[in-house]
């Protein structure tokens, strides 16, 4: 069943769980690969949940609402991870929006990101942030796009010795400045990296996967389908029938199984405005992940078309 804007606000009219709505929503998705955050040991599920573009839907009720049910079918499906910035419009906003509906769901792991030039206010913009989200605390804020971030990281470490944060990171995107990405890797007590990486888009295979090993960064990728033009791109090829063996049944668990089974990877987060897109992101963290000889050859495969 695709969800259409009638049927969620009935869901929330009627006070449902959004995901029961006209059908039982599936169970968290049986054998979920998780990875453990190297500097803590705690485990979060390789799949999260990304909001870039997708939920800076302003104060549309109809779009929140359907946001609102995305996120439910996350958790649903053992879903923990979501991710936002300052930059991405509404969707501050929106989640804590959707949050309020589901009663702050026990599982969520909130991460955010400072970006603001004026070192002055990076404390300000985190408040408001968590003020939109209506957490506690964060579990994760990250310096977004390294932007200010020598006087930024300090801060956050700060906020973390006092547990107003949990983790720090640092992100970028779009293959930029990984240079500098590697400096501050290399020289900071960072706890997580974000970086673009996809079966096309694998620079940070060279050195940032490797040295996040090495340094016991955990990893999260974004920009996993580059905002679906990869999927548009394959759509009409045939997903090859060896892929069965790992449990993929599309061209989206088809590229999140190449990425999450990469074993510097901690987390993905694909972007969604759908509900049974949510639920099929989900699935790819099931079932059996590629090894290298099946990552060698879904490569092949794909660079063949």
């Amino acid at each position: 069943m695709r969800f259409t804007r009638r049927s969620v606000l009935q869901g929330f009219a009627l006070g449902v769980s959004l995901p029961l709505i006209g059908q039982p929503a599936p169970a968290e998705v049986a054998g979920v690969t998780r990875r453990a955050i190297p500097s803590s040991g705690e485990e979060i599920p390789v799949i999260g949940l990304g909001t870039w573009i997708t939920f800076n839907v302003g104060d549309d009720p109809v779009l929140q609402d359907e946001c609102a049910a995305v996120m439910a079918a996350f958790f649903e499906g053992g879903g923990r991870m979501i991710d936002s910035s300052p930059m991405y419009g509404s969707s501050q906003p929106t989640i804590g929006y959707g949050l309020q509906k589901l009663k702050y769901p026990d599982r969520l792991f909130s991460a955010e990101k400072v970006w603001i030039s004026d070192p002055t206010s990076g404390a300000e913009q985190i408040e408001a942030s968590r003020a939109y989200w209506g957490v506690k605390r964060f579990d994760l804020m990250q310096v977004h796009n390294l932007v200010s971030w020598e006087e930024h990281l300090p801060m956050l470490f700060d906020m973390k010795a006092k547990a107003q944060l949990r983790y720090v990171g640092i992100t970028t995107s779009e293959g930029r400045r990984h240079q500098e990405i590697t400096r501050i890797m290399e020289s900071q007590p960072i706890d997580f990296v974000q970086v673009t990486y996809n079966i096309l888009d694998r620079e940070a295979e060279e050195r940032i996967l490797p040295l996040a090993q090495e340094k016991g960064i955990a990893v999260i990728v974004n920009r996993p389908f580059r905002q679906g033009s990869l999927i548009r791109q394959l759509d009409d090829e045939p997903l090859p029938e060896w892929i069965a063996e790992t449990g993929a049944r599309s061209w989206a668990q088809f590229l999140l199984k190449f990425i999450v089974s990469h074993p510097a990877v901690t987390c993905a987060i694909p972007a969604t405005t759908r509900v049974d897109h949510v639920r099929e992101n989900l699935e790819a963290g099931g079932g059996v992940l590629p090894d290298e000889a099946i990552r060698r050859r879904m490569l092949d495969y794909v660079e063949a078309l």
